[in-house]
C-alpha cells in the first residue's frame, strides 16, 4: 500500500494516522469499505462504488458513524484522489492501480495499491475452482450484502477460492467475487437473497441485460447443478472479470472466451460514463 492517504479529503501519510479515529472500525469491524479500480488516474464507476458505500451506511445509521455527507460526494471523492495522486510521485496522476475507501467512526478513509501481480495472467489464463463450501451463508442473510469491515471471512479464504453456498444447496459467491454460470442458454447469477455482495460489476451486467447474445439474469442456482455448467466466470472491480477453467474437475474452455468478452463489455461501459 502506497503511504500517501486521505480523510475526509486532507491528504496525509499512512504512518501519521490515529488508532483512536478508527478506534470502531479497528475494534468491531463497524465500518464499510469499497474497492475501485483506476486506470490512468480515472476511478471506474465511482459514483457506483459510493452509492453502494451510501446504502449500506444507510442500514446500519445508528450502528456505523458516517462520514460527512460531503466528504461522500463523488465530485469530493475526485478532488480528493486528484490531490492524493499529485502530491506522491510514486503514485502520479497517471496512477492505474486500486483505491479503497473505509468508512468509519466519521471519518472517510482513503487508500491505494498496485494491482496483485497476478492479475494479468489470471485473466489471461483463468482460474481452476475446486471446492465448495455449502452451509456458509445462511439463505436470507443480508449482512453479506454489505461489504463491512469484519472481512477476516473472506480474508482467510482467499488462496482456496471456495465457492461459498447456502444452508440449502444454492451457489452464493467466492470470497472476493460475485460468480456467474452458463447454464442453459443464459449466463446465470445467485440473487442477493442467496446472499452476495452487490458488487459493481455485477450490476452493470444485469442492467444490460446480456453478454453478446447470452442474457444475464438472476436465479438460484443448485451447487448440484453446476455439473451442467458450459462456462464459469467471477467478477469484481479490481480484476473485472476472470475465466473459471475447471470448475470441481469439469474443464470449461470457453470460460476465457467469456470472461475476454465480459472485460471488453465493461470498459465500454465505462468510456460511456465520463
Amino acid at each position: 500500500m502506497f503511504s500517501t492517504v486521505a480523510v475526509n479529503g486532507e491528504v496525509r501519510h499512512w504512518e501519521t494516522l490515529r488508532l483512536g479515529d478508527f478506534a470502531q472500525g479497528y475494534f468491531f469491524g463497524a465500518g464499510f469499505f469499497t474497492t475501485f479500480r483506476v486506470e490512468a488516474g480515472r476511478p471506474l464507476f465511482l459514483g457506483r462504488h459510493l452509492a453502494r458505500l451510501g446504502r449500506s451506511l444507510a442500514a446500519f445509521p445508528t450502528t456505523v458513524h458516517a462520514p460527512p455527507p460531503h466528504v461522500l460526494r463523488e465530485d469530493a471523492v475526485r478532488e480528493s484522489l486528484r490531490h492524493c495522486l499529485e502530491a506522491d510521485a510514486a503514485l502520479g496522476v497517471d496512477f492505474t492501480g486500486v483505491g479503497k475507501l473505509a468508512a468509519s467512526d466519521g471519518q472517510l478513509l482513503l487508500t491505494f495499491r498496485s494491482s496483485a501481480p497476478d492479475t494479468e495472467r489470471l485473466q489471461r489464463e483463468g482460474r481452476i475452482i475446486e471446492v465448495a463450501a455449502p452451509g456458509a451463508y445462511r439463505h436470507g442473510d443480508p449482512m453479506p450484502n454489505h461489504k463491512g469491515l469484519s472481512y477476516f471471512r473472506q480474508y482467510s479464504l482467499m488462496a482456496d477460492l471456495p465457492l461459498l453456498g447456502n444452508e440449502v444447496g444454492h451457489a452464493c459467491e467466492l470470497p472476493t467475487a460475485n460468480v456467474f454460470f452458463h447454464l442453459g442458454d443464459v449466463l446465470a447469477t445467485p440473487p442477493l437473497g442467496a446472499p452476495c455482495l452487490p458488487g459493481i460489476v455485477r450490476e452493470l451486467l444485469l442492467e444490460a441485460g446480456h453478454v453478446g447474445d447470452l442474457p444475464v439474469v438472476e436465479r438460484d442456482i443448485r451447487i448440484t447443478d453446476l455439473v451442467d455448467a458450459r462456462a464459469c466466470v467471477f467478477t469484481n472491480s479490481a480484476a473485472l472479470a476472470v475465466g473459471v477453467t475447471r470448475l470441481f474437475g469439469k474443464a470449461l474452455p470457453d470460460s476465457l472466451a467469456l470472461a475476454v468478452r465480459v472485460r471488453e463489455d465493461v470498459k465500454a461501459m465505462a468510456s460511456r460514463v465520463e
